[in-house]
């Protein structure tokens, strides 16, 4: 059971590289029997590794026809988007009226630390880790367990869209997230609130350009 879990875990890291990196085109089918050929391994930890790609949202699954990669549709990455901005601001409303000072402090303060590793030379991978990390924070101020598992899910959804926009933006910053604890300290709700739509709302925006950027350099014929 060990050997096969740990199969497993291996073709999974590796189909979810290919995904992230867009090694499979969007919406096309994936070939199952020629990708076990491509990485050495069988049907059957492949067949389960594809399956928790599709609960991750890396790909999707259609009954008869197979697993095939995700959409880059403007309006899927929208939607995406929106929902985070409804949990979130949600989970804000809860956390100003619930957080204690020294909790919202310790968010602060760990905005404080990871600074320095903002830098020009942060791969994208690890951008996008502080920036969940930051949110997961922030969600679970709110003290509502269904809000934690929603934004888990939509994070692992949207984290191919946002490992694309990170790698297209080297300017990233946390200047965003310590405005909104800050609005949150001085238990500021319409601040906060207004902080939180637009950081969501641009990010939203920065990562459908990038995404498009991407599809037309990777996928129009030359």
């Amino acid at each position: 059971m060990g050997k096969e879990r740990s199969s497993v875990d291996m073709v999974y890291d590796q189909v979810r590289g290919m995904a992230a990196n867009f090694e499979f085109k969007p919406q096309e089918r994936i070939n199952e029997g020629q990708l076990a050929k491509e990485l050495g391994t069988s049907r059957t930890p492949l067949r389960e590794a594809l399956n928790r790609l599709v609960a991750e949202g890396f790909l999707t699954f259609r009954n008869g026809r197979g697993f095939y990669c995700r959409s880059l549709d403007p309006s899927s990455i929208l939607d995406l988007y929106q929902a985070r901005q409804a949990v979130e601001c949600e989970g804000l409303r809860l956390a100003i009226d619930r957080a204690r000072e020294p909790e919202l402090a310790t968010v602060k303060e760990f905005l404080i630390k990871i600074e320095p590793r903002y830098t020009g030379n942060a791969a994208a991978d690890i951008l996008v880790e502080l920036d969940e990390e930051f949110h997961m924070r922030m969600i679970e101020l709110s003290g509502n367990r269904e809000l934690e598992k929603i934004l888990a899910n939509l994070n692992a959804r949207s984290r191919y869209i946002r490992w694309v926009d990170m790698d297209n933006r080297r300017s990233v910053t946390p200047a965003a997230h310590l405005r909104i604890i800050e609005a949150m300290q001085r238990r500021d709700l319409e601040q906060a609130l207004a902080d939180m739509r637009g950081h969501i709302a641009r990010r939203s925006e920065e990562a459908s350009d990038s995404v498009r950027r991407a599809f037309s350099q990777l996928y129009v014929p030359h």
